[in-house]
């Protein structure tokens, strides 16, 4: 890692501001996409502040998705019963390398590491979306933290 990288991811991509920018990119190519616009048929606007501000603690920021919106427990309940497919994960992880593209830093690294953690953090939502609703997950451990290294131990 050069030493003029920031230390977190978080610092790397622009901060909140950008993961916002990140995320509302996204979601536009989503709503817009007849294989994914099924499963986001309950989006609200709010959605995309969420996920910027899940993305921050993820990426080593602020920890207020943990602190306001219920933390890990409640990103995985709120994939429950969505029963995505690995086609719509595959689907969903083109439009992220886009957007990705046209948001983040052109750091090689950077992207490569947002997008580790996109498909990692995918394949779980994919498994926990065939359970149906109001399963118990039990404990999810918490928010799972990505580096330079990827998912932190």
């Amino acid at each position: 890692m050069s030493d003029q990288r920031p230390d977190s991811l978080y610092e790397a991509v622009g901060g909140l501001e950008a993961l916002r920018r990140l995320s509302n990119t996204f979601y536009q190519g989503v709503l817009a996409d007849p294989l994914l616009a099924p499963v986001f048929a309950d989006f609200t606007p709010t959605h995309i502040e969420h996920v910027a501000v899940w993305l921050a603690e993820v990426f080593n920021g602020p920890t207020a998705f943990t602190d306001e919106l219920g933390g890990h427990q409640a990103l995985l309940r709120a994939h429950l019963g969505l029963a995505i497919t690995e086609e719509q994960r595959l689907r969903w992880m083109e439009l992220m390398a886009g957007a990705v593209r046209r948001e983040l830093p052109e750091d090689e690294l950077l992207r490569r590491r947002v997008l580790e953690y996109f498909d990692w953090g995918t394949k779980i939502a994919e498994d926990v979306s065939a359970s149906p609703a109001g399963t118990d997950l039990g404990d999810p451990g918490p928010t799972p933290r990505w580096s330079w290294e990827g998912l932190e131990k």
